[in-house]
């Protein structure tokens, strides 16, 4: 590039870097604030618009040195090579004196970025950079970078930081009333409904979900990847209408018209390094059959994933799955489902073992609902050895009851999502989250 043009460049995004009015914080600044004081680099990675660039700038307002911005998503930089990382350092000390700070945003567009990351790591810079592409981040970390990065992905809002920007107060009653538990009822309807997009939260502009998944599909996968258009988007919306079912590739590929599986595993990959999908196994100790047997798949907003697909009716309970899968994967849990008889949404393994069988359901007042849901769970904690388990449904009392199934005794608690979902906190291990359960009832 042309240093003038690039530093105009500079200037010009530099007009654009204080938070927006309505910022909204995220759950995660107590961990960024530790991990600030390492030498560390720091990346945040995550879906495009899930708030990167907003957290970056809010770490940029805190810090004493914050003038070496600069974001590669402009398309301005079409021309830019790993050569012009060397000027734009240069730019910086002439507009801006020596600093020993950066602050990079999808870096991840500029090829062979990772060397220059390295090398002013070495030079005892602290970095920060944020990227939406998880296999491409991670190729590249790993071969220069490795053990000098921690990363950070960052979602859609939870619901504790959807309740947080709604109505903070709820959050600090350890006891609560009949009118603050209907009022939390109230707003978890309302995160239902408009899902943790923070613009779309702050817009209510219905054309925004539909704008973003455009923007996801055609610069996150079909430009960088050279794949089918017409092919990628029909998997993208049958995905949408299916959210928390069970696929094989195998199906999608009958349904999408493809030449072989092979290729509706690579677009699967992509949706998921993009961070839009998520596939997840059914459990089985042998790793092949965990690869041949049928997946499940979720979205990373439940919203965005009703705006784009086709649904006759509203499936309340798979809608649910997702929100509780979401906030799984905020924690460092290793997600499966099982499979055999019957089913359950999700069994979770710490080391060599399932350590928590977990059933998602609208409600257990109904009796086949109930017996459908139970079934499947007891079937979970039988195989691996579990004597307790827990239903997470909408609105159902917290109870726990005991149930016997032959020789053995079970421990079923149930819990109402809402509640959960706001007595946890992200990136726990999967004791910590046992005991966020176990907090409730």
């Amino acid at each position: 590039m042309e240093r003038q043009q690039l530093k105009q460049v500079i200037i010009d995004q530099r007009q654009q870097l204080n938070l927006p009015e309505s910022f909204i914080a995220r759950n995660i600044r107590d961990e960024l604030a530790s991990l600030q004081k390492t030498r560390q680099i720091l990346v945040i990675t995550g879906i495009r618009r899930s708030g990167k660039s907003t957290l970056l700038q809010e770490i940029r307002n805190n810090a004493k040195e914050k003038n070496y911005y600069f974001n590669f998503d402009d398309n301005r930089l079409t021309n830019f090579t790993l050569a012009d990382f060397e000027i734009l350092l240069e730019l910086f000390v002439e507009l801006y004196g020596a600093e020993k700070t950066a602050y990079f945003d999808e870096i991840q567009n500029i090829p062979e970025w990772e060397r220059f990351v390295r090398r002013l790591h070495d030079q005892g810079y602290k970095i920060y950079i944020t990227g939406s592409n998880a296999t491409m981040f991670s190729q590249e970390l790993g071969t220069r970078l490795t053990g000098r990065y921690i990363k950070i992905e960052l979602y859609p809002f939870s619901f504790a930081e959807y309740v947080s920007w709604k109505k903070p107060e709820l959050l600090t009653s350890k006891q609560l009333t009949s009118m603050q538990k209907a009022e939390l009822q109230n707003l978890f309807a309302g995160f239902y409904e408009n899902g943790g997009f923070p613009e779309f939260l702050l817009l209510k502009n219905k054309a925004y979900l539909q704008n973003l998944f455009e923007s996801i599909l055609y610069r996150d996968i079909i430009v960088r990847f050279g794949v089918n258009e017409r092919a990628v988007k029909e998997l993208c919306v049958f995905l949408a209408s299916n959210i928390s079912s069970n696929i094989t590739y195998n199906s999608l590929r009958k349904t999408l018209g493809l030449a072989n599986a092979t290729t509706v595993s690579d677009y699967c990959s992509y949706l998921s390094n993009s961070y839009l999908c998520f596939f997840v196994n059914r459990f089985s100790y042998s790793l092949k059959e965990q690869i041949h047997y049928a997946k499940k798949t979720y979205f990373i907003d439940h919203a965005l994933a009703k705006a784009i697909g086709f649904r006759s009716s509203d499936d309340q309970e798979k809608t649910l799955e997702n929100i509780v899968f979401l906030e799984l994967k905020r924690c460092a849990c290793e997600i499966y489902f099982h499979k055999q008889k019957y089913e359950c949404a999700f069994v979770l393994k710490q080391g060599t073992k399932i350590v928590v069988a977990l059933q998602v359901s609208l409600s257990l007042q109904n009796a086949a609902t109930k017996k459908r849901a139970l079934q499947g769970l007891i079937e979970a904690m039988e195989n691996y050895g579990l004597t307790q388990g827990f239903v997470l449904t909408e609105n159902d009392k917290i109870s726990t009851e005991q149930v016997h199934n032959g020789n053995s005794k079970y421990t079923i608690h149930v819990i109402p999502i809402w509640r959960w979902l706001l007595n946890k906190k992200n990136n726990l291990n999967v004791d910590h989250l046992i005991l966020s359960f176990n907090e409730i009832v």
